[in-house]
């Protein structure tokens, strides 16, 4: 188990936190035999791909710069107009083997841990000098791991090579009988698939490299329950901001539900404790729903936004001590109060046929029947 060195134990799955600070440290998987087998199948590819191109690039060079004018040979800067020419025109046929091998080893460097860059990745540190350091670091798991993809990789290449020599034993032979020209584009030919061949043999050590690499990178990002603990504390910040937060969240909470009592049809009090606004929908609700709630001070502001808005007022504390403590706010009464809101509802929706229409009166209910166990002093 690996252990930090306090000498406690790292048990944790890295945070979400850890991992991003590692990666802005350049700390991710990475895998040197992916790169190795994806640069080298690459250019072993290309090369043989890319067998006209270069053919067509060596004649060239060859054609320009082997015949020779009769001035050249009485000019000192002849040759070395000759060898600049020559180097430009090499590097123009080398330019696009030289890009693709560019791009496939920042493609294989990035699928396995993500792009990550950062300067602390390359700025020297002296504490890989120290001697005692590197015994550790070569006498560790990864350092046994690297000795063994070492040890496969020369019996794999030294097996394929073997292998190739024995079945090619025949076309090797054959080239003997063979005019310049073709035996060169045979040559070309064997030497070509020759080396895809042993460029291939490294996927295998690639694809035993991979799952290791990930595996000692997640050890490596584990944690100790300690560092857990003071992760969550820095993130989540001192006990006054956290008190802050919470502050201004039930603020903002408060506004929303302040927001919703001139949509309520009534709103029931205490009728100085207490303040309940009730709305119900026969459409779209299927009981009446408590949009806002409070007490002291909250009551009373709710009480003030009700007159404002011309949302009905009633009096009954002990249906409004019982809305209050049975339910939360944007949620159903409970059904051991339908009654007594469907009484509460009907004097309401009287009145405002009522004031709408003229006619009767309609008279106040003298109670609103709350069950006992709803019932609070």
């Amino acid at each position: 188990m690996a252990e930090n060195k306090d000498g406690q134990e790292k048990t944790e799955e890295p945070t979400a936190k850890k991992l991003e600070d590692a990666k802005k440290k350049s700390q991710v998987a990475r895998s040197r035999e992916l790169n190795t087998m994806a640069v080298t199948l690459a250019g072993a590819i290309s090369l043989v791909t890319m067998s006209d191109h270069f053919e067509e690039g060596l004649r060239g060079l060859m054609t320009n710069n082997f015949s020779l004018k009769r001035d050249d040979l009485y000019d000192p800067m002849a040759m070395l107009v000759h060898l600049s020419d020559a180097l430009q025109d090499a590097l123009w046929m080398l330019a696009p083997f030289f890009l693709i091998l560019m791009a496939i080893a920042i493609l294989a460097s990035v699928s396995l841990g993500g792009l990550a860059f950062s300067m602390q990745a390359i700025a020297p540190k002296f504490n890989k000098l120290n001697p005692i350091t590197g015994m550790k670091r070569v006498f560790s798991l990864k350092g046994l791991m690297e000795l063994v993809k070492a040890l496969l990789k020369f019996m794999l290449i030294a097996t394929a090579t073997g292998s190739i020599l024995w079945l090619s034993i025949g076309d090797l032979i054959g080239l003997s009988q063979l005019e310049i020209t073709p035996a060169l584009a045979e040559v070309g030919s064997l030497v070509g698939n020759s080396f895809i061949i042993l460029a291939s043999t490294l996927i295998l050590i690639a694809l035993m490299d991979i799952p290791f690499q990930l595996w000692d990178h997640k050890r490596q990002m584990r944690m100790t329950r300690q560092e857990v603990r003071d992760e969550m504390k820095n993130t989540e910040g001192r006990p006054e901001v956290k008190s802050r937060i919470r502050a201004l969240q039930r603020e903002m909470a408060q506004r929303r539900m302040m927001g919703e009592v001139p949509k309520a049809d009534v709103v029931v009090t205490n009728p100085t404790h207490y303040a309940v606004a009730i709305k119900y929908d026969q459409d779209s609700m299927a009981a009446p729903k408590v949009v806002a709630k409070g007490k002291e001070l909250v009551a009373a502001n709710i009480k003030k936004i009700a007159q404002e808005n011309n949302v009905l007022l009633i009096e009954s504390p002990m249906l409004a001590r019982a809305i209050y403590f049975s339910t939360e706010i944007n949620h159903s009464i409970p059904t051991g109060l339908y009654l007594a809101v469907a009484k509460l509802l009907a004097y309401v929706f009287q009145l405002q046929i009522y004031r709408k229409n003229g006619g009767d009166m309609p008279l106040m209910p003298d109670d609103f029947p709350v069950p006992e166990e709803y019932q609070h002093d």
